[in-house]
């Protein structure tokens, strides 16, 4: 008898270990930021932006790192960032948070980031869901702010006398009348055939369609890196609720453009993120 309480007491607290060690995990892996960068490099990159900087800032979903969101801040002003891209999901109804809250969260970080580097915003898919009203009261707070919003837009990055093309396009939850990512690219080459083009989207899904379009650089998240990265994986969990999803995470190359996907950093399916923190992309451009 004494030997099987023994057994059952050492089953137990190996349970309660392996609990601990679980509830430390999911604690680190939804709270503890990581700035992760990589080098792209272009034979026809402009010189002067060799080096050049731009902080992405993915599937944010209204979560708060710290007070005033003091933590992220700090990331990104150690990434020492040339520009700030925001891809989307800046806000969601699905948090539990009030969008009158949520609006507050996203309103003091964007105040502190525009002292940084001048930000750059493209919309996800939860800024168009109706329970929010849709995406207006958000923008409207990014343009008083000074943000640049990328609306089926582009503009030119100047460095040293050169200039790349930055552009930016709406997710599909948008309008249905807007201006495709074809039509865009096309706009474009009317007014820069040759030019270097980042394009800025929230979705990881288009991939094929801008190497067939020959950009140069596509920035984007909405994966949020598959929720739960188990090894050998890219993610165990998809958005649409597909096991082992693809692309979720880092550099995809397709011809000769590259497709950099952040890992985001809130959440929204209801599943808390395992081995898979919230991330601070880096791209840093590099000629050659």
């Amino acid at each position: 008898m004494r030997r099987k309480r023994r057994g059952l007491m050492i089953f137990l607290i190996i349970l309660l270990v392996l609990a601990l060690i679980t509830a430390a995990l999911i604690y680190d892996s939804n709270t503890r930021i990581v700035t992760t960068e990589y080098e792209l490099f272009y034979p026809k990159l402009p010189e002067s932006f060799d080096g050049y900087r731009i902080v992405v800032l993915a599937d944010i979903h209204g979560a708060e790192f710290g007070k005033d969101n003091e933590r992220l801040i700090k990331h990104v002003k150690e990434a020492k960032p040339h520009i700030i891209a925001i891809v989307g999901d800046f806000i969601d109804h699905n948090t539990g948070k009030p969008v009158e809250k949520q609006l507050e969260i996203a309103e003091t970080l964007v105040e502190t980031l525009v002292t940084i580097a001048p930000v750059y915003y493209v919309t996800g898919n939860h800024e168009w869901d109706k329970s929010l009203g849709g995406p207006w009261a958000l923008l409207n707070m990014l343009d008083e702010h000074g943000v640049h919003i990328l609306r089926n837009k582009f503009t030119r990055l100047e460095s040293g006398g050169a200039s790349i093309i930055l552009a930016g396009t709406d997710d599909p939850n948008g309008p249905a009348d807007m201006m495709k990512p074809r039509e865009l690219v096309a706009k474009i080459r009317e007014a820069a055939d040759n030019d270097f083009i980042v394009m800025l989207e929230h979705r990881n899904y288009n991939i094929e369609l801008y190497s067939g379009l020959g950009l140069d650089l596509v920035i984007c998240g909405h994966a949020h890196g598959g929720i739960i990265r188990l090894p050998f994986t890219d993610g165990l969990l998809g958005q649409q609720r597909d096991w082992f999803p693809t692309n979720t995470s880092g550099v995809v190359t397709v011809g000769d453009t590259n497709t950099l996907v952040s890992r985001g950093l809130g959440n929204t399916m209801g599943i808390p993120r395992l081995l898979n923190n919230p991330q601070v992309v880096v791209a840093v451009l590099r000629t050659g």
